[in-house]
């Protein structure tokens, strides 16, 4: 399963995207917020989906705050949690393949609608390479 979530400094971009994969039939579970609130907290949106991601190694998650830091820092202080900050297709797809990445976090004022669709859509679409060489770096985490 797939969630999203975000504070209101993403709330328009979230929106945007959960009606674009929900269009294009990607199952994908919005955590909210559900209605713009100008002055909420982005650690109040990341434990939700954390907790979420968690429950299965299948699952993943999408966060999104203004500069997409504050949702990163949150949610990689969780234990098995692996996310990555990522700003372009290349980088998303990076953090799959070498870093088994778990959590996409973005930035919604760096990033347009498209950016972030077409980040999300190679993020969804790369596998963990599982080489030795990344197993044995995440086995030290």
């Amino acid at each position: 399963m797939i969630y999203i979530s975000s504070d209101h400094a993403g709330f328009k971009l979230k929106n945007k995207l959960v009606n674009y994969f929900k269009r294009v039939n990607l199952d994908i579970n919005d955590l909210g917020p559900f209605e713009y609130i100008k002055n909420d907290d982005y650690p109040d949106y990341v434990k939700p989906l954390v907790d979420k991601v968690l429950e299965s190694s299948e699952n993943r998650g999408i966060l999104i705050c203004k500069n997409g830091v504050g949702v990163n820092v949150a949610a990689n202080r969780n234990k098995s949690i692996r996310a990555a900050l990522s700003w372009n297709e290349r980088h998303a797809k990076s953090s799959r393949t070498d870093d088994d990445s778990n959590i996409l976090c973005l930035p919604a004022d760096f990033i347009c609608f498209k950016k972030a669709k077409n980040i999300i859509t190679t993020w969804l679409n790369t596998p963990f390479s599982s080489l030795d060489r990344h197993l044995r770096r995440l086995s030290k985490l």
